[in-house]
């Protein structure tokens, strides 16, 4: 197999991955069951961060300064200009 094709079939099996993550997340009934299917699935430092990330998101829809998210969320400003640069207004809703 050429090496060339490796990164395509990696890329497409990420995508079935993610897919499949997404319908599993979806089946939930109760945020009681998503908790407990995140904290399953991620370690207790990594649902934390992606906690703070919805933050940061929610905060600077407020339009709060970045800075002052750093200091409320306790991160550093690299992971808040980290979270505004994913941050798109348009996909993210109440």
């Amino acid at each position: 197999m050429p090496s060339d094709a490796q990164p395509s079939a990696n890329a497409a099996s990420d995508q079935h991955y993610q897919a499949e993550l997404v319908r599993y997340l979806l089946s939930m009934a109760s945020p009681e069951e998503m908790d407990a299917a995140l904290a399953s699935l991620l370690t207790p430092a990594e649902y934390q961060e992606i906690s703070k990330r919805l933050q940061i998101f929610r905060l600077l829809r407020e339009g709060v300064p970045q800075r002052r998210i750093a200091e409320m969320l306790g991160v550093g400003i690299a992971t808040v200009s980290r979270g505004s640069r994913a941050y798109d207004a348009t996909l993210f809703t109440d």
